[in-house]
């Protein structure tokens, strides 16, 4: 094996160092000249996957590729620190700021440090960081959550899941760079209460299986809490032998949401169901490392919609990402990984946020420190 390639992560008996550099040049294949990583040739961009889509190079071998698509980011970035919701031919298709995927910049550059240890680099992107999580706090409001956009009035229960990694990344980074961010701090208390005590105040979204999983991949839903909450709807979201549901209505397995369940899994040690998971998925792989974005099951003569294909007829970013991220955390127990494996395992971020400033009226952290699952 190459010196490139030792450094690469795989999973023995799913995928080898050879396969996941494969995948991680299929992304750079699809990268826009100017950097951007779309959903697929020809589609938009949005921030939140264009960062997932790096790091996944970044670990795959695709290290220019990876740092030429950290260097667009900035030029999208609004005044306020916000990014556009999509981007289209490197150019705003909505310009409406989205929390979620603002806030994300602060895991992949977090990512970047842990895999590349470059300390110019991390300072050159803070100023992107700090100010795009400045942003993101000024939208939490008073039980919590924090609002999708400044102009809709309700937040997302998988977006603010995943912003409390996002906001566990930028204190790491603010610790790393000795500039403290206490505000992140309690905001980020605030949220993780609000992820674990208050799902009903969030929009539903319940039939999207990302609703379901992502409290726990996110960090905040945590123990036992963590199991009961993926045993409470396993069977309606996971079809054995192909992955998971996208939607919980609809016949139609997605590559992305079964590898991120499987991330979920690894976080809480449940390494055999997060192999089998990824090992099942890999059914939407090409022969060179391109994969579909999901397939449509089921009995074709009781329906006249398509049955047992591909589905939608495209290969996507996203999921070649979420794959190489998921072997690279279940590498470090089946194989090989990288010094970023621990990403969304969450052992290489700050610590969680103790619960202060509740204004939700349940009693703060002060008074329920000793409360079992909490931190103290």
């Amino acid at each position: 094996m190459s010196p490139a390639l030792a450094r690469i992560p795989y999973v023995d008996g799913i995928l080898t160092a050879e396969q996941v550099a494969e995948s991680a040049a299929s992304i750079a294949a699809m990268q826009e000249p100017w950097g951007a990583i779309p959903w697929t040739i020809g589609e938009h961009v949005d921030i939140w996957n264009h960062v997932e889509g790096a790091m996944a190079m970044l670990v795959g071998g695709q290290v220019e590729a990876a740092e030429r698509a950290y260097a667009w980011i900035p030029t999208m970035q609004h005044a306020d620190g916000s990014f556009p919701m999509k981007i289209v031919g490197g150019e705003p298709a909505d310009d409406r700021g989205d929390v979620n995927m603002t806030a994300y910049v602060a895991v992949g550059l977090w990512h970047h440090w842990l895999v590349r240890r470059d300390i110019d680099f991390v300072r050159e992107h803070w100023p992107m960081v700090r100010a795009a999580l400045g942003w993101v706090v000024s939208q939490q409001v008073s039980w919590g959550g924090i609002n999708y956009t400044p102009t809709e009035d309700y937040c997302l229960l998988t977006g603010n899941s995943s912003i409390y990694q996002s906001l566990r990344a930028g204190v790491a980074l603010a610790d790393l760079l000795d500039e403290p961010q206490p505000e992140w701090e309690l905001a980020g208390g605030r949220l993780g209460h609000a992820v674990r005590e208050h799902r009903d105040l969030f929009e539903d979204k319940s039939t999207y299986s990302m609703d379901w999983y992502y409290p726990v991949l996110g960090g905040a839903v945590r123990g036992q809490a963590a199991f009961d909450l993926l045993a409470s709807r396993w069977d309606e979201f996971v079809v054995p032998g192909m992955g998971i549901h996208c939607v919980d209505s609809n016949p139609w397995v997605t590559g992305a949401e079964t590898c991120e369940l499987a991330m979920a899994l690894d976080m809480l040690g449940d390494h055999r169901r997060a192999l089998t998971l990824v090992k099942d998925m890999q059914m939407l792989r090409e022969s060179d490392g391109r994969y579909w974005t999901g397939w449509v099951y089921g009995d074709q003569s009781l329906t006249d919609e398509p049955r047992n294909v591909f589905w939608p007829v495209e290969h996507t970013t996203y999921t070649a990402a979420a794959v190489i991220l998921a072997v690279d955390a279940l590498g470090e127990v089946a194989g090989h990984s990288t010094a970023g494996s621990g990403i969304y395992r969450g052992t290489s971020l700050a610590p969680h946020f103790a619960e202060l400033g509740l204004e939700c009226g349940c009693p703060s952290a002060d008074s329920v420190s000793s409360v079992p699952g909490r931190p103290s």
